[in-house]
């Protein structure tokens, strides 16, 4: 059960329709996070225009996913975590090994996207005080300093989504549920 309502075509704000039927219309269904967002259409718009852009960068899709599955389990979000493992598995076509150790926070058998991962990871830490070492690592595997920021991007995307989830308890959509994901128990 959502700590905040999940909106409908119904039931949304005006301001907000718009982008619930663009979602509907993409994807068959409206992601629950949509729903959630479109409480603040501001918010929303905020989501849809920030993800547009993220996928203008010259990350490539696997690697813009590696990105948003770091955060999602950095920030415990087990709604991103599923929407993500989907698209990941879908259209990014990440190898299962890959996506096993993202949901497993673990070191990923891909020298070049731990690169990615580990400087992620580190962009969230310490919000944005990567190391030398750290931004070495990266460029050395091959990214831009344009990438470091398109990897800042991703995370602030992700952070909206994450923490809307998190704030709402947002419940996972029928559709991604054999992606669902719960965090270890530490």
């Amino acid at each position: 059960m959502s700590r905040l309502p999940i909106q409908t075509l119904d039931s949304a704000p005006e301001a907000a329709k718009p982008f619930l039927e663009n979602a509907l219309k993409g994807s068959g269904f409206i992601p629950n996070l949509l729903g959630v967002l479109a409480n603040a259409p501001a918010a929303l718009e905020t989501y849809v225009t920030v993800s547009g852009l993220n996928g203008k960068a010259d990350l490539g899709l696997p690697e813009r996913e590696v990105v948003q599955l770091i955060a999602a389990t950095t920030h415990g979000c087990d709604f991103c975590v599923a929407g993500h493992t989907a698209v990941a598995f879908n259209k990014a076509k990440l190898p299962e090994e890959v996506i096993a150790a993202l949901r497993e926070q673990r070191e990923l058998p891909d020298a070049r996207l731990e690169a990615l991962a580990a400087f992620a990871r580190e962009s969230i830490a310490t919000r944005g005080a990567v190391s030398d070492a750290g931004l070495a690592a990266f460029r050395a595997a091959g990214f831009t300093d344009g990438n470091a920021l398109e990897v800042l991007l991703g995370i602030s995307l992700a952070t909206l989504c994450n923490f809307a989830n998190v704030l709402a308890q947002t419940p996972l959509n029928p559709e991604l549920g054999k992606y669902r994901w719960e965090q270890a128990a530490n």
